[in-house]
């Protein structure tokens, strides 16, 4: 069995966000909304985890038709890393759903 990176949960949805192409702001402006403003992250951390992810390969430049607004997107390897982690992650909350039930039969 091939093992594969655990990602952070920052790095895990800046990765979801980019499996459409979109700018910087627009991934931080999504996972801010879609968490309801639990998730935040900021330009500088956004920033540093995009270069990180060019360089491992999972990310890559998508139009750079515009350079003030770089769009980014994944790449395969990319979508290989974030599909394995959200299987890692699916495993964990049905584990926890599981714990959860069986506590639910001691009350």
């Amino acid at each position: 069995m091939k093992s594969f990176v655990q990602l952070t949960d920052s790095v895990f949805y800046i990765m979801a966000a980019f499996a459409q192409p979109k700018h910087g702001y627009a991934v931080m402006s999504e996972i801010e909304e879609l968490t309801g403003g639990e998730v935040k992250i900021g330009p500088a951390s956004l920033y540093t985890n995009i270069k990180k992810l060019i360089g491992e390969e999972y990310i890559v430049p998508y139009d750079e038709s515009d350079s003030r607004r770089k769009v980014y997107t994944l790449t395969d390897k990319g979508r290989s890393v974030l599909h394995h982690d959200l299987v890692r992650r699916q495993k964990m909350i049905h584990f926890a759903q599981i714990g959860l039930q069986g506590e639910d039969s001691h009350d």
